[in-house]
């Protein structure tokens, strides 16, 4: 190893680039998040989310039944910790400010569960928890995934995507994943298709497709 690539090698290991450091920055979101959602569960206001999606925990709290949110937010969560695990790009506004925002508020309301909400303490801790679980979660898709080919396929990218440029991640699933090898491409670029044809996001056709073709064809 040259004195180069052991020097790029340290910088990908460290704190920045570490596996180890990802999980700590999804907890210290996750832990605002999850407070911010305290503060309007309390006092009516401090939560991190679109008008339209508060009024969903709105509605629970105000005797509707909080189905709608739990069931928005959680497959929110659900399919951006795939996406953020497959794909190397975690959307926050899905994942973060819609699943623990949202969802799982919503999902220990409708259970009874009330501590979490009510009290700053407690919220600070709940979404510090699920933070570290989510990226956990997260780090551990990648490397049974495409942590175990030689090519990261783009993975090792992470940032924020918005709705606006979410809609440009579907052509480089579908092209990451034919990269990956051509049963796993041609099953994500029907998933995309199929979900397109259904007007729904490329993206999440893309890797479900891609998924399922690659249960049969291993990478």
């Amino acid at each position: 190893m040259t004195d180069g690539q052991l020097s790029d090698a340290m910088y990908k290991k460290s704190f920045w680039f570490a596996d180890w450091s990802f999980p700590i920055f999804v907890a210290l979101l996750s832990s605002g998040i999850f407070a911010g959602t305290h503060m309007y569960y309390v006092y009516k206001v401090g939560a991190f989310n679109e008008v339209a999606i508060v009024a969903l925990l709105e509605a629970g709290m105000q005797g509707s039944g909080y189905g709608a949110a739990a069931a928005f937010g959680a497959s929110f969560l659900f399919a951006r910790i795939l996406e953020g695990g497959l794909v190397g790009v975690l959307d926050i506004g899905g994942s973060i400010l819609t699943g623990v925002g949202i969802g799982i508020p919503a999902l220990l309301l409708g259970a009874g569960i009330v501590l979490p909400l009510e009290n700053f303490f407690v919220s600070l801790i709940t979404g510090l928890l699920i933070g570290v679980v989510i990226g956990y979660v997260v780090i551990g898709i990648k490397k049974f995934t495409v942590g175990k080919a030689n090519s990261t396929f783009g993975s090792d990218v992470m940032m924020g995507a918005g709705n606006s440029s979410g809609r440009f991640l579907g052509p480089l699933i579908i092209i990451s994943a034919a990269t990956a090898s051509i049963p796993v491409g041609l099953g994500s670029l029907l998933g995309g298709a199929f979900f397109y044809l259904w007007n729904k996001p490329v993206a999440g056709g893309a890797i479900l497709g891609a998924m399922a073709i690659g249960a049969f064809f291993p990478i």
